[in-house]
């Protein structure tokens, strides 16, 4: 049975980092991620433009059973994956100039459901985001990418300590 995720307050933050090769290890790292995801999780993705955002979320969709193209939501800001009953939504906020667009685009009510959200450039959504349950951050590293991985909540440590091993 999949349980809802617990979005309380953890004793204490939990970090973890790692160098991803290519993209396939980002991939990988992505599916690795797709085991431990949870009803109600929101996942935010962070780093430069070309950093391996999109291909980390693409692993982690594929690690689900989406065969469907996924490409970044630049100009739609979010893309619906459904599976059986489970909704996951895939935000991009690169276009956002300030917070007040996220309100304006009336995307609020995803984060408090049932829905797992994947959002990309969640700063520009500035504070009008709720805090996430794990936030992923790629950077450039020689001829791969450094992952820096933060849970902030009980369900966001499980699933970090799930993706170590990677």
């Amino acid at each position: 049975m999949i349980h809802p995720a617990d979005h309380s307050q953890p004793s204490a933050k939990a970090h973890w980092s790692a160098f991803l090769d290519d993209a396939e290890a980002t991939a990988r790292l992505g599916s690795r991620l797709a085991e431990c995801v949870r009803p109600g999780m929101r996942l935010y993705f962070r780093g430069e433009l070309g950093s391996g955002k999109t291909t980390l979320i693409r692993g982690l969709l594929r690690g689900l059973g989406i065969q469907a193209r996924v490409k970044s939501p630049t100009y739609t800001l979010v893309e619906l994956y459904a599976i059986s009953r489970l909704n996951l939504y895939h935000f991009d906020f690169y276009r956002f100039l300030d917070e007040r667009e996220f309100a304006e685009a009336g995307l609020a009510e995803y984060f408090h459901g049932e829905g797992i959200c994947l959002v990309e450039w969640p700063e520009r959504a500035g504070s009008a985001l709720p805090e996430p349950d794990l936030e992923l951050t790629l950077s450039y590293s020689g001829t791969g990418r450094e992952i820096s991985a933060q849970a902030l909540t009980p369900v966001g440590k499980q699933c970090l300590a799930r993706c170590r091993g990677v």
